[in-house]
């Protein structure tokens, strides 16, 4: 004798207050349910990839700090590439920004451009004149 012999024979329960749900409705109780909550997170941060930060030689920080001493006086437009150390994990990318220097605080070592980017300058790995319209 089987457990179920005693109910085998019963018809199916149908609730007289509430719908047939279909199977779609039913799966779709389900869908949201994520057992490992984060796991696709985690396996994306894990994924993105980082580089490490390149340290200058001394000639090439002086040819940096000329090029943007001749900016700030000259007003002329430049294009800087700059280390950002990433904040969840170790290294960080190389960001370039192109426009005309506000300011530089020599005493913060941080250079601000017009629209109000600051760099710090023992980031800065590249700096380069742009030519404008005039130079041509």
């Amino acid at each position: 004798m089987n457990d179920y012999s005693r109910i085998i024979d019963h018809p199916h329960y149908v609730s007289k207050k509430r719908p047939h749900m279909s199977m779609t409705q039913r799966a779709a109780q389900f869908s949201p349910f994520a057992a490992l909550s984060g796991y696709d997170e985690a396996v994306n941060e894990t994924q993105r990839l980082t580089s490490e930060k390149i340290i200058l030689e001394e000639d090439a920080e002086n040819e940096i700090d000329r090029v943007l001493r001749f900016a700030m006086l000259s007003g002329k437009p430049v294009k800087i590439e700059y280390y950002v150390p990433d904040v969840l994990k170790s290294g960080g990318s190389y960001v370039t920004v192109t426009g005309t220097i506000y300011k530089a605080d020599m005493h913060e070592d941080v250079v601000i451009m017009n629209d109000g980017t600051a760099i710090l300058m023992y980031n800065i790995s590249d700096v380069t004149l742009e030519e404008t319209d005039t130079d041509r």
